[in-house]
Formats: structure tokens, C-alpha cells, sequence
């Protein structure tokens, strides 16, 4: 991470019930001492796009490049930057290795791009293992599947 830049902690998770189906998502931006939660949700929806929607709304939320550290229990968003799936992704004009279209290219797009602006460090954490902001922003998801669940 840059000494230069504002290093902001971030935590993501997304939920839904079915696939597809309700749908919400949670962000947790931590930056020295304040702390901002966001959270939304769909009525139809799947688990990924939550997921990454969630990581969407807390980059889009930055005002200047910052250093991130962003949590996500994701496992597929983290692979897909960590072991560089999207930059095969991309030469292979949005295909997956089995030559499948990618699913959510609309907001791997936007991730790409707001991803650019910073300096992001993608940190995989274990679901449900009482990692406190995780586990906070997973009640925040679930809070928001329910309110579109009955909307």
C-alpha cells in the first residue's frame, strides 16, 4: 500500500435467497476513527451480483484515489483479481477458459474501472467465522434480502 494515499479498510458481502432471487448487499468503509455502512438490495437477483454490487457502491463512494483493503468472503471475486481471471477474461473478448460468456460482465466492467482509480488490495475472509466487520456487514445483506424479499 502507498504511504501516500489514505489507506481505507473495507468490507463487503452480498446475500440472496434463491438463485436468483431476493437479494442485498453491505459495504463497511472504515477510514482512522469513522466508519460508513451502505447496504441496498434487488428482487431478483443472484448471489454474485451482490457481491460484487456491494464492492461496486463502497469504491464508488471514495473521493480521491485511496490504498484499499477490501474484505470480501467472495472467493470468485478475489481469484478473479488476485489470479488475474479478468485480464484472460478481457483477451479472450469476455469469454471464461471453457469459452462461456462471463456472467455480470456489466459489473465486472464498473468494478475494473473503479478499481483503477485506487490501489486495491483484495482480501479473501472465511464467511461466518466471527470476523466482526464480516460478520456485520453479512447482517446488513441478509437485512436488505429480506426487504426485497417482501417488497
Amino acid at each position: 500500500m502507498s504511504a501516500s494515499l489514505k489507506t481505507v479498510l473495507v468490507y463487503t458481502d452480498g446475500a440472496c435467497s434463491g438463485n436468483p432471487g431476493p437479494g442485498g448487499w453491505a459495504a463497511i468503509l472504515s477510514y482512522n476513527d469513522r466508519e460508513r455502512e451502505l447496504s441496498g438490495g434487488e428482487r431478483q437477483t443472484t448471489n454474485n451480483r451482490m457481491e460484487l454490487q456491494a464492492a461496486i457502491a463502497a469504491l464508488r463512494k471514495l473521493r480521491e484515489p485511496c490504498a484499499v483493503r477490501l474484505h470480501t468472503d467472495s472467493k470468485y471475486m478475489v481469484q478473479a483479481f488476485n489470479e488475474r481471471w479478468i485480464a484472460g477474461w478481457q483477451r479472450r473478448g469476455w469469454m471464461t477458459s471453457a469459452k462461456k460468456p462471463v456472467a455480470n460482465q456489466d459489473l465486472w466492467e464498473q468494478l475494473i474501472e473503479l478499481a483503477a482509480v485506487h490501489t486495491v488490495e483484495w482480501i479473501w475472509v472465511r464467511g461466518h467465522a466471527n470476523v466482526v466487520l464480516n460478520e456485520r456487514c453479512d447482517r446488513l445483506a441478509v437485512a436488505e434480502r429480506d426487504r426485497h424479499r417482501s417488497a
